[in-house]
């Protein structure tokens, strides 16, 4: 099965009439499609010993130790039809691949049942020369403070994660740590054999702190000490830490300019999705100074639920959005202490929830069941502008914090000038039986519902709603994507960042013409969807930044700018009025295949034609209480509560020496997520058929349609 390099890359096009390719060649030389160059990290004693240079099972070729590259990158890989429970921490932890690789497949090194299986894994941090990025040890002396802190706080939000599937020991061997600019990546996961404690991160953290910069060097070697002590506890070091990251972080210069566009597509008569800010937001802002949230506050919506139904969904979360977001700044612009991540997301949480419930009321009154509901996904961006108290001689600067909110399949991306680095993970059926541990994420693709929706806004109670929602750090220069399905389907964003997100950070394209060219792009590739678009440049420049006062910005949200693909109706259309819901002829073929619970909600009174006039006002009515609800929610979290415990003077004796390091290959059970409610198909999908492995969740109802396949 081993033998010397003779094999050529081959075309992943299928019907390619001559897909065998010299290796080193970008295109196919008979079809032109790009070749794809997957490397793959093997895993374990076994792959260790196979040396570069040789070909196993007619289509892995070794480059470099472990690092075996896929000739054949469109035949499946071999899998058991038993998933093994050693890779069961792979799979739990997908909501993580931001920083964790993802199982590929396996592969025998001989025909003998004797011989070793090896895990081959994808998603590792191997750049696209078959390099492996460099370890967190070898680029920690020559980067910045702030990143150096930045480092250490990502370990530690993986520390949970990771210690529920047993595999905490990963973040212990530092050769096992790679970054890539800002983030850092596992190699592998490692088991170890011991269940290892904040005391062994610490001892780890120690080593890197001798080289670390002066600025921090004092402050995270008082952190070390602290998590040596039994005594103290995850959130008070994470708090300290935060406290260093911003400071840091504060010293930075930030110049944001945003650009944002939507368009209905070539093959669409109307414009399901929404985003913010628009052209006419951006002048507005320039002529009135009435969009008070420009540049911090972006977002993109994809609307569920046909014509005046998907379309209103979306618009009106963006509207309701921006007025509860603008009176969060408000609120945090009067307290005198920084908000801990922890606070923030769950007053994101309470936000997107009472966003979600207004949808949700308007499609309870309208009588709208099952399919006929209308939704949205979203995803938003909010650049918090809160202040930094540093020393008297730095003045206070932004605090750099960037919040993600995810709910649906619309993306956020990173793109700085050597990588894309997407930062969102969809809500999708995909995801979740790879969560599940229920197959590999390539296996999930040949689902005919693995593009289907298992949340958005609007489409049930809160209550059931789960958005995602992470905190970043902005200290380098790229551009933040935000963008719906019309352009990142079929993987267009990873094709094309290149062409152009490099030329907008070296000046030589603007922001506009990049956005521009983006949506230019999707309908030519993916036309048979709207597409929207919303890009941030977020410039590391000596410029002064004038940061945003939200206390000057409390005033009432400016009323919605007059365009035709993302103004919000004052009233429902006449349609609508008359009969309370949508008509099936006048249903986009997405907003058709809408699927929701099996057990739908349950049935409200519906309201005639009458009451169908006053729709408009329950809609406003009811953002108006959510609003006031939670400006009342958030003052209550500003009344006097236990502060953290305080963080003891560290010891004056020497730390005892590092424990020894895990060694892989102890197994640990990991329990199993729970079960997901049933799936909602992404806009744009089609409806799929019932699989033989279908679980009754992935069924679609009697009444459902099935249209042809979505393209891939």
């Amino acid at each position: 099965m081993i033998s010397s390099f003779s094999e050529p890359i081959y075309c992943p096009n299928l019907s390619c009439a001559d897909p065998r390719n010299t290796f080193g060649r970008q295109q196919c030389a008979a079809c032109e499609t790009d070749l794809i160059y997957r490397y793959l990290w093997a895993v374990g004693p076994a792959a260790e010993e196979v040396p570069a240079g040789k070909v196993i099972a007619d289509r892995y070729f070794v480059t470099a130790p472990q690092i075996w590259l896929d000739s054949r990158p469109a035949v499946p890989p071999s899998v058991p039809e038993q998933l093994p429970d050693s890779i069961m921490p792979y799979l739990h932890l997908y909501p993580q691949r931001l920083h964790t690789p993802e199982v590929y497949g396996f592969c025998s090194l001989g025909e003998a049942p004797s011989e070793a299986e090896v895990l081959l894994l994808e998603n590792v941090p191997i750049n696209n020369f078959g390099r492996l990025y460099p370890s967190i040890l070898q680029s920690w002396s020559g980067t910045s403070a702030a990143r150096q802190v930045y480092w250490l706080w990502q370990m530690l939000q993986l520390w949970a994660p990771l210690s529920e599937q047993g595999v905490a020991s990963s973040l212990l061997v530092p050769e096992n740590l790679r970054v890539e600019g800002w983030r850092v990546r596992l190699l592998e996961l490692h088991p170890g054999n011991f269940v290892p404690t904040l005391r062994d991160l610490g001892d780890v953290w120690s080593g890197l702190v001798e080289s670390a910069q002066p600025s921090v060097q004092s402050k995270l070697g008082e952190i070390c000490q602290f998590m040596r002590r039994s005594s103290m506890n995850f959130d008070a070091i994470a708090l300290e830490l935060n406290d260093l990251l911003l400071e840091q972080a504060a010293q930075l210069p930030l110049h944001l300019e945003v650009v944002g566009m939507t368009d209905t597509g070539p093959q669409r008569s109307q414009n399901e999705d929404s985003c913010y800010p628009t052209a006419a937001d951006l002048q507005s802002s320039k002529t009135s100074g009435g969009e008070k949230l420009i540049p911090y506050l972006t977002m993109v919506c994809d609307g569920v639920g046909g014509h005046e139904g998907g379309e209103v969904a979306s618009q009106l979360a963006v509207q309701s959005l921006k007025a509860l977001i603008q009176n969060l700044l408000a609120e945090i612009a009067e307290q005198q202490e920084l908000m801990t991540p922890a606070m923030v997301i769950k007053q994101l949480e309470e936000i997107v929830r009472v966003v979600n419930n207004v949808i949700s009321a308007q499609n309870n009154e309208q009588g709208k069941e099952l399919r006929q509901r209308m939704g949205t996904t979203l995803v938003m961006a909010l650049q918090l502008p809160q202040k930094v108290k540093n020393s008297e001689d730095l003045p206070s600067n932004n605090s750099h914090e960037l919040y993600l909110v995810n709910v649906g399949d619309s993306r956020a991306y990173w793109i700085g000038k050597n990588y894309c680095q997407r930062l969102t993970v969809d809500d999708d059926v995909a995801s979740r039986e790879v969560q599940l541990g229920h197959s590999l994420y390539w296996e999930t693709q040949l689902r005919s519902d693995a593009g289907a929706l298992t949340q958005a806004l609007g489409t049930r109670d809160g209550d059931f709603l789960r958005p995602i929602i992470q905190r970043f750090i902005v200290e380098e220069e790229g551009l933040l994507l935000l963008c719906s399905d019309g352009l990142s389907d079929n993987d267009w964003v990873e094709h094309s960042w290149e062409n152009y997100g490099p030329p907008v950070l070296d000046g030589q394209m603007s922001l506009e013409v990049a956005v521009q060219s983006w949506i230019r792009l999707a309908n030519e590739k993916n036309g048979y969807d709207n597409t929207s678009v919303v890009a941030t440049h977020c410039r590391m420049s000596p410029e002064r930044l004038v940061l945003f006062h939200p206390a000057a910005a409390s005033a009432s949200v400016s009323a919605p700018v007059s365009s035709a693909s993302v103004s919000l109706p004052m009233s429902l259309p006449a349609s609508l009025q008359k009969s309370g819901r949508i008509p099936e002829s006048q249903l986009s073929e997405s907003s058709k295949q809408l699927l929701y619970p099996e057990t739908p909600p349950a049935p409200e009174p519906v309201q005639k034609q009458k009451s169908q006039l006053w729709l408009p006002l329950l809609g406003l009515l009811a953002l108006m209480l959510g609003g006031g609800a939670l400006g009342l929610w958030v003052r209550s979290l500003q009344n006097p509560q236990p502060e953290p415990a305080q963080l003891p003077p560290p010891p004056e004796t020497t730390a005892p020496t590092p424990g020894e390091i895990p060694s892989p290959g102890a197994e640990s059970p990991s329990p199993s997520p729970d079960s997901t409610p049933g799936e909602i198909p992404s806009p744009g999908a089609e409806s799929p058929s019932p699989s033989p492995d279908s679980t009754p969740g992935e069924i679609p109802l009697p009444e459902a349609e099935t249209p042809s396949p979505s393209p891939q």
